[in-house]
């Protein structure tokens, strides 16, 4: 089982910078299996204890969170304008290294997955692996069977593209306005774009599942949470590369 020094976990916490957490473990805030430790640089394991303050650290080998966007943020890291889905998290969490997997155009709500398990990143959003995600939508007109049909088909966009075909159904037919959508791809503003080209406008959408992990819809807006060990592993089902 490899080892990591005591401050590099420290600092994949979140609890601050490689020169704050050194402080802190000089100083005996910190004990490995029940025992103070002072050394920056003594080394663990995932199974070793850590206790920093009162605190029981939770070590994992990678860290995954959902948040139910909210629709005044745009997808990134940083921006030097616009308010981020970053500005949402923890100062804590900011600083553990977690990254949103895909993008959420800005006034799009709903599920949005953090990690920082690159692996599990890439293929959640490379389009040959075609993970489908679902939306709830509502729609400008009423939608149609044939609109339904063009999406089946694939409908071409305004710059000339042509989708992969998806899926469109109306859980309700006494309101043909409200939408369910599965895509397997993700151009920007996809399903907008797609609409549009239908002379139709989408009202509000919001993505409520991507593969097999369905968003907790008692998430409030802008707030989140970590996994649970089932959702994580919904989240990893037929992923070879992680199985």
């Amino acid at each position: 089982m490899s080892k990591e020094r005591l401050d590099k976990v420290l600092g994949n916490f979140g609890l601050g910078s490689r020169s704050d957490v050194k402080k802190e473990i000089y100083q005996g805030n910190v004990k490995v299996n029940g025992i103070v430790v002072k050394d920056p640089g003594f080394k663990i394991t995932l199974n070793d204890v850590v206790v920093f303050y009162e605190e029981t650290l939770i070590r994992k080998e990678f860290y995954y969170f959902m948040m139910n966007k909210a629709p005044d943020c745009i997808t990134a890291t940083e921006d030097p304008r616009e308010k981020t889905v970053m500005d949402y998290l923890s100062e804590r969490h900011r600083n553990m290294n977690l990254f949103p997997v895909g993008r959420l155009d800005k006034e799009t709500e709903g599920l949005l997955l953090f990690t920082t398990d690159g692996t599990l990143a890439h293929y959640y959003t490379s389009p040959k692996h075609f993970v489908e995600k679902e939306y709830y939508a509502e729609i400008s007109e009423p939608v149609t069977k044939d609109d339904i049909m063009n999406f089946e088909t694939g409908i071409v966009l305004d710059d000339g593209y042509k989708t992969l075909p998806a899926r469109l159904a109306i859980p309700d037919d006494t309101k043909p306005h409200i939408v369910t959508v599965w895509l397997k791809e993700g151009k920007y503003r996809q399903i907008r774009r797609m609409f549009q080209s239908l002379s139709k406008e989408v009202m509000y959408l919001k993505r409520v599942k991507m593969g097999n992990l369905k968003l907790d819809p008692s998430i409030p807006l802008g707030s989140y949470r970590e996994l649970t060990n089932e959702e994580e592993s919904l989240l990893k089902q037929k992923i070879p590369i992680i199985q």
